[in-house]
């Protein structure tokens, strides 16, 4: 695991939700892998990305709801 990711996984529970992180934080939260992001994104089963420029991000708030098993 690369150093920004490893930094960005411990730091997931103090990021606000306001904060954005990368595909490959992504694939790992949700236990997959970086193809079956997109794969799911366009399945609306992941939230959509937004784009900075070049680079592709997550909303850390919608990812935490997408995480959260919902309330039967």
């Amino acid at each position: 695991m690369s150093a920004i990711l490893t930094k960005a996984l411990a730091n997931w529970g103090v990021l606000p939700n306001d904060a954005h992180i990368d595909v490959r934080t992504v694939a790992v939260l949700f236990g997959c892998s970086v193809p079956t992001v997109y794969r799911r994104v366009r399945a609306k089963q992941i939230p959509a990305p937004r784009k900075f420029g070049s680079s592709t991000r997550w909303n850390v708030g919608e990812i935490r709801d997408a995480l959260t098993p919902e309330a039967v």
